[in-house]
């Protein structure tokens, strides 16, 4: 599938640009937001707007010329997401295995939320290393085998509060020491109950090295949890009852899992599309959300804009930190090789055949470039847009201490 053929969605009614133009100056006249997300939020508030410069293209037909705005590309916008997720589907598209893979789901309890939210770095990179850990050790007991293993970290839930979980999707087997591929029943991988102890105590112990290494930070209301006893409480009170590893259905298919992933890699916490209106003089945003509590029921939920700045910050990763990462049998050193040995040790009839090569002679439609309809608006004929121009972005005001909140 080309992005040609892809159906672009309606412009959403309000976008979380519009939000942050309303509530960013009212969060940041009460709270002090680090340097980083600053420029995060900067980069929202530019994405496609002539703040980033842009590219003129011109109708070949009639000579229609219109304008496109940059992106910003910052992996937190809502609006440059869907095209990334496209984008790294297709790179992954060589790493599929014809075999079932599973969708498990670690998450951290929320009495962990405040020690998480000041030492976001430590807690993530934890979070990865105990549940791939436990993945792996997994195969290696039950199958003698290298599982491949691809998570993804998420942190909020529907209404933009701190969810710290982790999505991993798991192949159906993995390749033994000796060459030879240890198949999983299509039905089942592990008893999520054994998973869900291990990944428990893999936490549990890490944590508690943190603290010993003196490498969690405790600030403000969180000083009470400084001292040694104070902090072996919060752990206990937050490891003592069980943990559950969600395990869902099987996926129908290898191209299945990518578009699945597709989605989930590159989801932020909220959407445009969620967005249902904003109120400017009210200084409110009324946003539509799934209650999971509730059979999935669809709700809105209606918070004032400086409140919905505080629960969007909350969601933005630390500088250069992966939250996509794999491991095992998908680890990115050496994945070629692996990949290419675990087709080969696979059954016959398992193996899926390459893609037929295009044709030499076959007729080439050229791509339309994002933010371009397919046919030209002015004509109504299929366009192929030449670009005309690079215009580069205007200098920013000096005197504007939060560009492009300024409205005029």
């Amino acid at each position: 599938m080309s992005l040609r053929a892809r159906v672009a969605p309606a412009p959403p009614a309000v976008t979380v640009a519009e939000v942050l133009r309303v509530g960013l100056p009212d969060y940041a006249r009460v709270h002090r937001l680090p340097s980083h997300h600053w420029r995060v939020l900067r980069a929202i508030l530019a994405c496609r707007t002539p703040e980033l410069g842009g590219h003129l293209y011109q109708c070949s037909h009639c000579g229609e010329r219109r304008f496109v705005p940059h992106s910003c590309r910052n992996r937190h916008c809502p609006t440059c997401q869907g095209a990334n997720g496209y984008a790294w589907m297709q790179a992954q598209a060589g790493a599929l295995l014809p075999i079932p893979y599973f969708h498990l789901v670690f998450t951290l309890p929320h009495a962990l939320n405040p020690l998480i939210r000041q030492n976001q770095a430590r807690c993530y990179e934890l979070l990865f290393a105990c549940a791939s850990a436990t993945l792996l050790e997994f195969g290696r007991g039950e199958l003698q085998a290298q599982l491949g293993v691809t998570a993804v970290l998420h942190t909020w839930s529907q209404t933009l509060l701190d969810h710290y979980h982790l999505h991993c999707i798991v192949t159906g087997g993995g390749l033994r020491e000796d060459g030879t591929w240890a198949a999983r029943s299509p039905q089942w991988l592990f008893p999520v109950r054994a998973l869900s102890a291990m990944f428990r105590g893999k936490f549990r112990a890490g944590l508690r090295q943190l603290y010993r290494d003196g490498r969690l930070q405790f600030h403000g209301q969180q000083q009470t949890s400084a001292p040694p006893a104070a902090f072996a409480a919060l752990v206990d009170q937050a490891t003592r009852p069980p943990w559950v590893v969600y395990a869902k259905r099987p996926f129908a298919g290898p191209e299945v899992v990518l578009a699945y992933l597709a989605r989930y890699t590159h989801r932020v916490g909220i959407t445009n599309h969620r967005l249902l209106a904003l109120d400017q003089r009210a200084h409110t945003v009324r946003f539509a959300y799934k209650d999971y509590a509730e059979q999935s029921r669809s709700k809105a939920l209606t918070l004032a804009c400086a409140e919905f700045v505080r629960r969007l910050q909350l969601h933005l990763l630390p500088e250069r930190f992966v939250k996509i990462r794999h491991y095992g049998l998908l680890a990115n050193r050496n994945r070629r090789t692996r990949i290419a040995a675990a087709r080969a040790a696979m059954p016959a009839q398992a193996q899926r055949p390459d893609p037929p090569a295009p044709a030499a002679n076959a007729e080439t439609v050229p791509e339309v470039p994002i933010g371009l309809p397919a046919c030209c608006p002015h004509c109504h004929q299929q366009a192929d847009w030449i670009l005309v121009e690079r215009l580069a972005p205007p200098p920013r005001r000096p005197d504007c201490p939060v560009p492009y909140l300024d409205s005029s």
